[in-house]
């Protein structure tokens, strides 16, 4: 595992979007659709996730973001965590969500679709 993101969700993806830009001087890395930003953190290989999700639900809650070589491998090798919710599909692979031994969520994701290249 491979810490990616931090992941924080937000009621108001635009109006975090000007705070992290805005106030607090962070680069935008990458958008998806109108829910998702992402933030280079400085000195750092991770970057800060921002989601505007659809709902409340545990799924959702604020937590690193971990690379895996494959969602379905790390699924299997671990059939006693407390899953939430279905794998999703993501650009470029798969994610899924499990809460550890506290209760808080902790993210997973592959990039086994690689996207194609020009």
């Amino acid at each position: 595992m491979k810490l990616t993101f931090l992941f924080q969700p937000v009621p108001d993806l635009e109006a975090a979007v000007a705070f992290y830009r805005d106030e607090l001087g962070l680069d935008e890395s990458w958008r998806e659709g109108k829910t998702t930003a992402a933030f280079r953190l400085p000195d750092s290989e991770i970057e800060l996730m921002l989601v505007q999700p659809p709902d409340d639900g545990p799924k959702w809650r604020a937590g690193g973001f971990f690379g895996v070589e494959s969602v379905d491998k790390f699924m299997t090798d671990h059939p006693d965590f407390t899953w939430l919710g279905d794998v999703e599909e993501v650009p470029g692979g798969r994610t899924v969500s499990f809460q550890d031994p506290s209760g808080n969520a902790v993210h997973i994701f592959d990039q086994t679709d690689p996207e194609p290249t020009d």
